[in-house]
C-alpha cells in the first residue's frame, strides 16, 4: 500500500454489475460542472487513534488547517469526517494542495473522488427457505420451521443496505407485528426532500441516511436538477435501493405479480430483520445511478457505527486497476469486516468472459448470479402451424401479425410497421417504432426496458434459426403469440447467468472468486413508482445486485442463530454447504456462447444452501492477522498496513504464502511440480467429532491431506490443523482443473473447492 503518485483527477461514474460499481464510463457532463482546479479527495489516516469522535474530527480541521493557513479555508473545503468506522476525511481541494498534505506522516492513501455505478415470489422456495403453511396469508411463526423458525424469522438482526434509498410506502417496508428495535441500534431517520422522518420510518425502517456532499463537491456545490434528477433525501427515484432492500429483508406483501406473472408472496430472506437504508447512489448522474466514493465512504463509516449486522452493498470497482486493497471502497469494507460485519458484494455484470469478476479483496463475501426454477414461457405459432415455446414477459392480448426478419444491413430495407421482426444481434441499435412484437435470439441485457408497448419474445439462437428458415421460405410468413404464464419446477433448472463475472481473480489468482452464488435473474421486489419497470408497486430486476442481497438476508439469519460468528466463519458457512447441484439434484450448467458445466470460477463453492449453512460442522475461520498475512503476501509496506490496522505490525521475513489463507477454498494458480499448503478448520457442531477425509483430485494432480482424520475429543480441542499436498504430473502448461476436498462426519459434509493450474518454468 504505497502512496500513489498524485495526478489531476478526473472522475468516472460506476454501476456496480447491478448495484455493483463499475468504473469505466468518463463523464463529461462533470468535466463541464467542475470550474475550478480544485478535485474532491479522500484522505484515509487508518484505525482510529482516539476513541473519541471529536478528537478524530478535530485532529482532521487542524491538519487541514496547517496545510490552507485559514480556519474559514479548512471549513469550506471539508467534505467529510470520516471518524467512526475508521480515520480520514474528504476535501475539496487543488491537485497542488493534495501533493503537499499527502506527505503529512499521519496521511496514509490520498485518494480522488470517483462515481461509481449502481448494479421474491420464486426464490426463497427454490432456496428451501420457506416452510409456510399458508401460501397468500402473513406466516405466524407456528407455520414456519427450520432456520426461519430458529431466528424468529431475523426479529433481531438489522440489514444495512447502501443504495440509492428506499421508497419508504412501499407494502414491504410495513412493521406489523414487529416487536421494539433493537437496543443496540445507535442509528437514527434523516428527514430531507419528500422523506418524512418521523412519518415514513417505523420499526421495520429503522435508520435512513443520505450522503450528497461527495457529488456536489464535483459540481460546484450546488444540488443542480438538470444533472441530478433526485430527491436530496433517502428517498429512492431509481428504485434499485426499495428492489434491493426488498429482497434482503422486505416483509411479507401476498398476492404481488408482475402484470400477473411471478405470482405470490413477496418478502426477503429475513422478513422480521430490521433495514437501514443508506443512500450514496443519485439518479441523473449516470443512466443507471451513479454514487461517489466519498459519500460511499461516509455511508460506511455510519453504519458501522450505527450498529448494522450485515452490509448489502452490491459495490464493486474496475478490474484489475480498481481491485488493489488500497482502493478506498476495499478499505471501507475492510474495517466493517474487522468490526464484525459481514460487507456482502456483487460479482459484476460483465460474464461470462474469465477474470472479469470484480470486489475481489479477501474480506469480501463476492456474490455471483444464478437463474430459478421458473420461466414465463410464451406460446408462438408459425403460419405453417409449428408451434414452439419462447420465453417473454408479454402479457397482453393474443397477437397475430406478419414476420420479417432484420438485420443491421437490410433495416432500411424492411418494413416493420405492424410486423413481429426477428433479429440476431441484439446489441445492434435499431428503432423499433411501430413494430408489433420482436423476437430476439439472444437475449439483450436491458429487454425490459425495450420491452414495455410490444411483445418481445426470447428465443434461443437453435429456435431462432428455425423462424428464419420459415421466413425465407414463405411467400407472407406470419406469426400468433400468446401471452406468457409462469411455470415453476422442472424442466426449469439452476443455471449460472451469462452476464455474472467469471473468475479467475485477476488482482490475486490464488484467492477464489466469486465465493457464493444465489438467485440473480428475474426477481420480482418492490420498486419506486418512478421506475418505468414498476406495476402495482412491485417489478421484476436482474443482475448479480439482486443475487448480493439474497445472501445478505441469509446472513442477517445466520447472524441472528450465531451472533460470535466471524465474517469469515459466516463465508465458510456458506461456502462449505452450498449446493454444487440444483436443489432438485440436476447438474448446474454456467450459460454464455457454449454451455457447460459450472464451475468455482462461475458459482464459487456452489448455490447458496440456508438450511445447510445453519449447521456447518466446520468452519474455516480468519482474523485481522489472517488478512494482516494477505496484505503481507501481497507486498504492502509495514507503515501502511500499520496505519490501516491501528498497530505497528512488521510483515515476517519470509513473507506468509497466500496459499495458506485460511480461505474455504484452495487455489494454486501456478504448480509447479508440488506445493504443500496449510488450512485449519474450528469445530461448530458437536464436541466429539471425527471428521475423515474425502478427496476428489483434479485431473493430472494427487492431493494428499494430512492427518486424513481430524478428532475433535473436547470443548478445549475445537481447532486443528492439516496440511495438502498438491503435486501434479502434468509435463506442459495448462489450464485449470477442478477438484475437492470434503470433511465428513457421517452427518456433516464440509466441502471446499480445489483449482488448480499447472505452469512448468521454462530455464533460460
Amino acid at each position: 500500500m504505497e502512496k500513489n503518485t498524485l495526478h489531476t483527477y478526473k472522475l468516472v461514474l460506476l454501476f456496480a454489475c447491478s448495484l455493483v460499481l463499475f468504473l469505466n464510463t468518463e463523464l463529461s457532463f462533470l468535466a463541464s460542472a467542475k470550474t475550478l482546479d480544485n478535485d474532491s479527495k479522500a484522505f484515509y489516516l487508518g484505525e482510529r487513534v482516539h476513541d473519541d469522535p471529536e478528537l478524530v474530527t478535530a485532529s482532521h480541521h487542524e491538519m487541514l488547517e496547517s496545510l490552507l493557513e485559514s480556519k474559514e479555508d479548512a471549513h469550506n473545503s471539508m467534505i467529510y469526517i470520516y471518524q467512526h468506522g475508521f480515520s480520514g476525511f474528504a476535501a475539496l481541494l487543488t491537485s497542488t494542495q493534495a501533493n503537499k498534505i499527502s506527505e503529512h506522516p499521519e496521511v496514509i492513501h490520498v485518494i480522488p473522488n470517483r462515481i461509481l455505478k449502481l448494479q421474491t415470489t420464486r426464490t426463497w422456495d427454490h432456496l428451501g427457505l420457506s416452510q409456510i403453511s399458508t401460501p397468500f396469508s402473513s406466516p405466524s411463526s407456528t407455520s414456519v420451521k427450520g432456520l426461519l423458525h430458529d431466528t424468529n424469522m431475523g426479529s433481531e438482526a438489522i440489514i444495512g443496505v447502501i443504495d440509492s434509498g428506499i421508497w419508504p410506502e412501499s407494502k414491504v417496508f410495513n412493521d406489523q407485528g414487529l416487536g421494539p428495535i433493537p437496543k443496540r441500534w445507535r442509528g437514527k431517520c434523516v428527514s430531507g426532500e419528500k422523506f418524512n422522518a418521523t412519518i415514513h420510518c417505523n420499526k421495520k425502517l429503522i435508520g435512513a441516511k443520505y450522503y450528497v456532499n461527495g457529488l456536489l463537491a464535483e459540481m460546484g456545490g450546488k444540488f443542480n436538477r438538470t444533472i441530478i434528477q433526485d430527491f436530496k433525501s433517502s428517498r429512492d427515484i431509481i428504485g434499485h435501493g426499495t428492489h434491493t432492500a426488498t429482497i434482503a429483508g422486505g416483509s411479507f406483501v401476498s398476492n404481488a405479480s408482475y402484470y400477473g406473472l411471478a405470482q405470490g408472496t413477496v418478502r426477503g430472506g429475513a422478513p422480521k430483520a430490521r433495514i437501514a437504508a443508506y443512500k450514496a447512489c443519485w439518479n441523473g448522474v449516470e443512466p443507471a445511478g451513479g454514487c461517489t466514493t466519498a459519500d460511499m465512504w461516509k455511508a460506511f463509516d455510519d453504519a458501522i457505527h450505527d450498529g448494522v449486522d450485515v452490509l448489502s452493498v452490491s459495490i464493486g470497482g474496475g478490474i484489475p486497476e480498481d481491485s488493489e486493497v488500497d482502493k478506498l471502497d476495499n478499505i471501507a469494507a475492510f474495517h466493517a469486516v474487522t468490526k464484525g460485519i459481514p460487507v456482502v458484494a456483487a460479482a459484476g455484470n460483465a460474464g461470462p468472459a474469465a477474470q472479469t469478476v470484480v470486489n475481489v479483496a479477501p474480506w469480501l463475501l463476492t456474490v455471483a448470479a444464478t437463474t430459478l426454477d421458473r420461466s414465463f414461457p410464451t406460446k408462438i405459432t408459425l403460419g405453417n402451424n409449428q408451434t414452439f415455446l419462447a420465453e417473454s414477459l408479454y402479457t397482453g392480448p393474443e397477437i397475430s401479425t406478419g414476420l420479417a426478419f432484420l438485420d443491421s444491413s437490410s433495416h432500411d430495407n424492411v418494413d416493420m410497421k405492424g410486423k413481429t421482426v426477428l433479429f440476431f444481434d441484439s446489441t445492434t441499435p435499431i428503432t423499433l417504432k411501430g413494430v408489433a412484437g420482436v423476437i430476439f435470439s439472444q437475449k439483450p441485457d436491458d429487454l425490459l426496458q425495450r420491452c414495455h408497448s410490444f411483445a418481445c419474445i426470447f428465443a434461443d439462437y437453435e429456435l431462432g434459426t428455425h423462424i428464419l428458415q420459415y421466413i425465407r421460405t414463405t411467400r407472407s410468413p406470419t406469426v400468433r403469440i400468446n401471452s406468457a404464464t409462469t411455470l415453476t419446477g422442472l424442466p426449469a433448472t439452476t443455471k449460472v447467468a451469462a452476464f455474472s463475472c467469471r473468475g479467475p481473480n485477476s488482482v490475486s489468482p490464488a484467492i477464489l472468486k466469486p465465493d457464493i452464488a444465489a438467485p440473480g435473474v428475474s426477481i420480482l421486489a418492490a420498486l419506486s413508482p418512478f421506475d418505468s419497470r414498476e406495476h402495482d408497486g412491485f417489478g421484476l430486476d436482474t443482475g448479480t445486485s439482486m443475487s448480493t442481497p439474497v445472501v445478505s438476508g441469509i446472513i442477517a439469519l445466520l447472524k441472528s442463530l450465531h451472533p460470535n460468528w466471524s465474517p469469515a466463519a459466516v463465508r465458510s458457512a456458506l461456502v462449505t454447504t452450498a449446493w454444487r447441484t440444483s436443489p432438485s439434484g440436476e447438474p448446474i450448467f454456467a450459460e454464455g456462447s457454449n454451455k457447460k458445466l459450472a464451475d468455482p470460477f462461475d458459482y464459487g463453492g456452489g448455490l447458496v444452501n440456508p438450511q445447510k449453512a445453519s449447521k456447518p460442522g466446520l468452519v474455516y475461520d480468519m482474523g485481522i492477522q489472517d488478512y494482516i498475512n494477505y496484505m503481507c503476501s501481497a507486498g504492502y509496506n509495514d507503515s501502511s498496513i500499520s496505519g490501516m490496522v491501528g498497530k505497528i505490525t512488521k510483515c515476517p521475513n519470509p513473507k506468509p504464502s497466500i496459499l495458506d489463507m485460511n480461505l474455504p477454498s484452495i487455489t494454486i494458480p501456478n504448480l509447479e511440480k508440488e506445493v504443500t499448503l496449510t488450512r485449519t478448520v474450528t469445530n461448530v457442531g458437536p464436541i466429539k467429532s471425527v471428521y475423515k477425509a474425502v478427496i476428489k483430485s483434479p485431473l493430472g494432480i494427487t492431493l494428499t491431506v494430512t492427518p486424513n482424520t481430524l478428532v475433535f475429543s473436547s470443548a478445549a480441542k475445537r481447532v486443528l490443523t492439516f496440511k495438502v499436498k498438491a503435486k501434479t504430473s502434468h509435463k506442459v502448461n495448462t489450464g485449470y482443473f477442478f477438484g475437492s476436498l470434503t470433511w465428513t462426519d457421517g452427518v456433516h459434509d464440509v466441502k471446499i473447492p480445489v483449482s488448480v493450474q499447472t505452469k512448468i518454468m521454462i530455464k533460460v
